[in-house]
């Protein structure tokens, strides 16, 4: 089999690309380890950039997105028994965020490669990159027992942070850079009205938390947990009991609880590969960079690398331009680390760490003050939250 392009890993990130690509007649395959029932069993974040969301337009995939997504024009942040509350809209020139679960999104993205024939792989075993460094480079994978390779002109590593494409780049080329925070969220899954139309962030003297939603009958709440905690260690009483604690009494008084549908303990990690590419490989979403999900950059900055990836094929297909294949892992990074920078922040602002100093306390009490008493501080954080320019 040969094609122009081969995405290695069926999350939005590969989806997207390829849906894109497919409709500038561009010729690629997924291969996706899972089967689609287990990639869209995945709860993950929903709070989508504007960027984003006009990137998914221009898919041909945003159409129930803008019909069912909630449009966000700011969030708040309870802190000190009081709730402030940060306009986006007011502070980023207009712009907004909308929530939108990334299930549903990569629902509407696998329906949309349907509908044009697109060619997508799953249960493919054993997906190994070949001869990235060459001009034709190769991947070959197995399905039952018959292994298929598949010759091509790019190969693009959309597979997650445990996937094969970070590990396919020589160790002596690849540089990788890690933190891990010491906790984790703990977070259900209800079907119960929001307890706010608009997300709200926690910081607390017990812990993080948030209320979020997937919807006006979906929500989606957080607690920081100690990374030892399982979620078995929780029961539906023991979560909803906390959260009211974390909360202002007047947003307690009003939340509204039920059985989880789903319950999971997510660790905290920040990490970036560098470089993102590697001969005739490229590297895009969680296999090359994730950010703890406090400041809802993880999927957006995914999304940022597919838009680079496809304008530099497209320019390289129609123009014999490379220059955007060639500064693609510098744009790229660029703009990830700008991500890492903001995620990073918004966990040392509401976090409380196990290993906190009274110094420490004093700093987050001066930064949360001086966040709601300077308008350019608030600018800064609408400016980042709803999305830098591509």
């Amino acid at each position: 089999m040969k094609v122009q392009v081969c995405i290695i890993g069926g999350g939005p990130s590969g989806l997207l690309l390829s849906q894109l690509l497919h409709l500038q007649g561009i010729d690629t395959i997924l291969l996706e380890k899972y089967s689609r029932e287990h990639v869209l069993s995945r709860i993950r974040a929903g709070v989508i950039e504007h960027g984003f969301a006009k990137l998914m337009r221009e898919a041909q995939c945003g159409e129930r997105m803008d019909r069912e997504g909630e449009i966000h024009h700011g969030f708040h942040i309870a802190h000190d028994s009081r709730l402030d509350y940060v306009d986006l809209h007011k502070h980023s020139g207009g712009n907004s965020v909308i929530v939108y679960g990334q299930t549903e999104l990569t629902r509407d993205l696998y329906e949309a490669r349907d509908k044009l024939g697109g060619n997508v792989v799953h249960n493919a075993e054993d997906v190994t990159p070949h001869d990235i460094a060459s001009d034709a480079p190769y991947v070959t994978y197995r399905v039952g027992d018959k292994t298929v390779r598949v010759d091509c002109e790019f190969v693009i590593g959309a597979d997650g942070f445990h996937g094969v494409s970070r590990k396919s780049i020589p160790t002596d080329v690849l540089r990788e850079h890690e933190k891990i925070y010491p906790f984790g969220w703990l977070g259900i899954l209800s079907r119960t009205k929001p307890v706010s139309p608009e997300l709200i962030y926690v910081k607390h003297e017990r812990g993080f938390a948030l209320c979020s939603l997937r919807s006006q009958v979906l929500s989606r709440y957080y607690i920081q947990v100690p990374l030892s905690d399982k979620p078995e260690d929780w029961s539906d009483d023991a979560f909803w009991a906390e959260l009211k604690r974390r909360l202002p009494e007047q947003v307690a008084a009003q939340l509204i609880t039920g059985p989880s549908i789903e319950k999971s303990i997510a660790p905290l990690r920040s990490f970036v590969a560098e470089p993102m590419r590697y001969g005739r490989l490229f590297l895009a979403g969680d296999a090359a960079h994730i950010v703890p999900p406090t400041g809802a950059r993880g999927l957006n900055s995914a999304a940022s690398d597919i838009y680079y990836l496809y304008h530099a094929l497209i320019d390289h297909y129609r123009k014999g331009d490379d220059s955007g294949l060639d500064g693609y892992s510098q744009k790229a990074l660029a703009r990830v680390w700008k991500a890492q920078r903001f995620s990073w922040w918004m966990t040392m602002l509401l976090h409380r760490f196990p290993d906190r100093l009274s110094y420490d306390e004093r700093l987050q009490e001066t930064e949360m003050s001086y966040l709601f008493s300077s308008e350019t501080a608030q600018r800064l954080v609408a400016e980042n939250y709803v999305g830098l320019p591509f």
